[in-house]
């Protein structure tokens, strides 16, 4: 497994990215909040998800003042190897 999803926060918001198919980053920034019951600190959050755009696992783009956010197929095929792993251990 890559370094990507040793972070419990990464690989949450690439769950999250799979769900919604796209979110700008204040959407998915709410919903992991939301999730966790906690507020995250924005440098830490926007820096688990430019980790992800470096790797090449989500793709950003600007749609007028908002950057989106959206799974790679390299994003979308390590999260389902790590679902997968994740069903494997269970059973």
């Amino acid at each position: 497994m890559g370094k990507w999803l040793q972070s419990g926060r990464r690989r949450d918001i690439c769950v999250l990215l799979a769900a919604a198919g796209e979110l700008r980053g204040q959407q998915l920034k709410s919903r992991l909040e939301a999730h966790y019951d906690d507020r995250l600190e924005p440098k830490s959050f926007y820096g688990s998800l430019s980790a992800l755009v470096d790797a090449g696992f989500v793709e950003e783009r600007t749609e007028g003042i908002h950057d989106v956010y959206a799974l790679t197929d390299a994003g979308e095929k390590r999260l389902h190897e790590h679902y997968k792993w994740v069903r494997d251990c269970l059973e």
